[in-house]
């Protein structure tokens, strides 16, 4: 019989890249109102107190060993570091040219689990990934993708911290329940943002402006923070504890294809060619998903034999 967690790691890694997709698109509403220092403190404060509810629903403990500490520590990097990068890039760049470079991230998450995890990637992965990433580029490319350089190097900063983060956190990912991971991440995160809006704020004196926020945008930011940062990593850990960083990579190849098609909410429509680029990454995602799941099958068999 197939085990129990052989049915959770592809419908929680998918679930992670809705969750991604669909709070993007929230994200880039909000912050025609909002200014990037002030929505992320926002939205981290919200997923803490989201993932903190659920953790005491749940009678989920965090214990505070060595290991969660360290683990708990990556929140600085993704999201706390990550997401004030890519927010800031956002202002100096245009939405094609962000997304043109967040799609090198299942890439980067390959080539870093190769170096620094000793990964052995199957062939059969590399192209399989090779074409997802070919779809995505489908799907988010648009003509004016334009930018200025630190613009791009803030966004580049940001797809390689998450590339990163995906990397070390499947190497330290033990026995720790994903809820309690997300929930110390995501504190941790959420005190780097207010210690970055403390120093900018210092420094240039407008860094915090929440006096005109409209109860829209409060709920807009909040339900982006639930979405973008509580649930998506707490599925993606999920995920991770399961799969290799590699197969997670391909996984994230489905934010934009959620991001275009919730698109739809703020009346934006897809043209042919999403549509196909959409097509081709379902169907590598379902290639991997199908592999994976075989994979897990089998190992369930040498377990019950």
């Amino acid at each position: 019989m197939p085990t129990h967690q052989s049915f959770h790691r592809v419908p929680m890694l998918v679930a992670a890249a809705a969750c991604w997709g669909v709070g993007t698109v929230i994200t880039k509403q909000v912050l025609a109102d909002v200014a990037p220092l002030t929505l992320l403190p926002i939205q981290l404060a919200a997923s803490c107190v989201f993932l903190l509810v659920v953790a005491q629903a749940s009678r989920t403990r965090v214990t505070w060993s060595p290991q969660l500490r360290r683990l708990g520590a990556l929140g600085v990097l993704n999201p706390g570091l990550a997401y004030a990068l890519g927010l800031l890039g956002l202002t100096s760049i245009s939405a094609s040219m962000s997304v043109l470079l967040w799609a090198t991230e299942p890439i980067l998450i390959v080539a870093l689990a190769v170096v620094l995890l000793h990964d052995r990637v199957p062939g059969g992965l590399v192209v399989t990934m090779a074409v997802a990433v070919a779809g995505v580029l489908l799907v988010v490319y648009r003509p004016g993708a334009a930018g200025d350089g630190v613009g791009m190097a803030l966004t580049i900063g940001a797809v390689a911290a998450c590339a990163l983060y995906t990397v070390l956190a499947r190497r330290l990912l033990l026995d720790d329940a994903a809820l309690s991971v997300a929930l110390v991440q995501q504190m941790a995160a959420l005190a780097f943002a207010l210690l970055l809006v403390a120093v900018v704020q210092a420094a240039v004196g407008d860094a915090w402006d929440v006096g005109s926020l409209s109860a829209g945008v409060w709920l807009g930011a909040v339900a982006s923070g639930v979405l973008y940062y509580g649930l998506a990593f707490w599925f993606y850990l999920t995920g991770l504890r399961q799969v290799s960083a590699s197969v997670a990579g391909v996984f994230i190849t489905l934010v934009p294809v959620f991001g275009v098609s919730a698109g739809y909410l703020v009346g934006e429509r897809l043209s042919a060619r999403q549509w196909v680029g959409a097509a081709i990454v379902l169907v590598a995602v379902a290639v991997v998903a199908a592999r994976q799941t075989d994979r897990d099958q089998l190992g369930d068999q040498r377990l019950d034999a």
